[in-house]
């Protein structure tokens, strides 16, 4: 018989329909249908200037938006030939791994919430509320941050960030070591689980899979260390791996994974370069407002020892941060406030990076990029034509490849296990659609 599951299903998260073909329980053969949550993001990219599609790479895998943020801005500067500052690089790399922890501990909540353990959930869904926190002080937002920028990132970290990290973290070990009692050697689950949703590591590479899903099927290939960027090649960090690339092993490769991330967070703040945080600023402080009415009225002697102070949304765009999170770059990166409300080279290096028709404008080229996503390979190609927007912008989803592959994993097992192998795929809407 035929069974038709979702999209409406709660396990097919209301975007993915699958038409099954039953042999009694068994699935003998299965056909995914897919685009209920397509975006265009491709033709969305090409619509605006460079720094535009920022709020549209958030809404790829909106679980880990962070991540996207950065690959985007990693191809273009690379388009551009320019290099991001240490410390953002080390800002970036912290971030990330923030987030693969938030996207890791959905993943395997909420698989373990549909086999019913219920309060493995809870207890996963609040170890990332403090983790979604400490992206809020941060960014501004908890999911939808558009905090990178092309040649760095919107504002440095915030004071006290390192040690509300490091207390974060060690609340979140707690929570896994309950999750890893709860589940790791559980009758119930590991009966699920094990043995359900196998693909070989050369059916894997065949596919064209990666990440987590990949690394199951005993193949520890990672971008992070495959093709190092930002700074990670300065980490110590291992790449878990399975062996029987069955849903159990995913289950315990994503565990591990955040053991290893929260690793690389630690040895980032560790050894981040100093930064605006303990900067001693010289010279007056003057608000915004009276900046700008002084500046309209020429008043401008000792503006550039001014420092402006700015509402929350703008904290960390004034001169200290700015310098040490963006690259000296005047082509990509918009001035510091102080330049920008105080001296004419600063408003019109503003005006030319924002106005319509001039903006960033990278030589004729293209270049792909990619970075190693919580679902896997991560890449943009971005193609310039010269003009102040891009002519071409394509994203490379991880869990494209997988959900091509879902057949196959689905094949031989029975209804029951649909859930199970569905859940340890991670198929997040936004990223697979776009």
């Amino acid at each position: 018989m035929f069974l038709n599951i979702g999209p409406s299903h709660p396990a097919m998260h209301g975007i993915i329909q699958l038409i099954v073909e039953l042999d009694g329980e068994r699935v003998v053969n299965s056909e995914v249908e897919i685009g209920y949550l397509h975006r265009a993001f491709e033709k969305h990219s090409e619509s605006g200037p460079y720094n535009n599609v920022m709020p549209y790479t958030d809404r790829l895998n909106y679980v880990s938006p962070l991540i996207n943020n950065f690959g985007y801005c990693l191809a273009v500067e690379r388009l551009l030939g320019i290099q991001a500052t240490e410390r953002c690089q080390y800002i970036r790399v912290i971030m990330s791994e923030i987030s693969r922890i938030t996207d890791h501990l959905t993943c395997v909540g909420a698989s373990a919430m549909e086999l019913g353990a219920f309060t493995v959930f809870l207890y996963m869904i609040k170890a990332r509320e403090w983790l979604w926190e400490l992206v809020e002080a941060v960014t501004g937002a908890r999911l939808t941050i558009s905090y990178g920028r092309v040649g760095g990132v919107k504002a440095d970290l915030p004071d006290g960030f390192a040690q509300r990290t490091k207390r974060a973290l060690e609340d979140v070990r707690k929570v896994l070591l309950e999750c890893d009692a709860l589940l790791t050697r559980n009758r119930i689950f590991m009966d699920r689980m094990q043995g359900t949703g196998v693909i070989s590591k050369e059916r894997a590479v065949s596919y064209g899979i990666t990440g987590p899903f990949l690394r199951g099927s005993g193949l520890a290939l990672d971008v992070r260390k495959a093709n190092p960027y930002f700074v990670y090649d300065r980490f110590r960090f291992d790449i878990p791996t399975g062996e029987h690339g069955d849903n159990y092993d995913r289950y315990l490769v994503r565990m591990e994974e955040m053991e290893q991330s929260m690793r690389i967070v630690e040895q980032a703040l560790a050894t981040i370069p100093s930064g605006p945080l303990n900067v001693d600023y010289q010279g007056n402080v003057l608000p915004a407002d009276v900046m700008v009415d002084e500046a309209k009225m020429g008043r401008v002697a000792g503006f550039k020892q001014a420092r402006v102070t700015l509402d929350p949304t703008l904290e960390g765009s004034t001169r200290g941060p700015h310098d040490v999170v963006n690259a000296d770059e005047r082509r990509a990166v918009l001035p510091a406030k102080e330049d920008t409300y105080g001296n004419i080279e600063g408003l019109m290096n503003h005006f030319k990076l924002i106005m319509l028709g001039h903006g960033i404008r990278p030589t004729p080229g293209e270049h792909y990029s990619a970075v190693e996503g919580a679902n896997g390979e991560v890449g943009f190609y971005v193609m310039s034509d010269g003009s102040d927007r891009p002519y071409r912008v394509r994203v490379h989803p991880p869990c494209f490849p997988i959900m091509s592959a879902l057949p196959e994993l689905l094949a031989g097992d029975t209804v029951a296990d649909i859930v199970p192998t569905f859940g340890s795929v991670n198929m997040i809407g936004g990223e697979l659609d776009h």
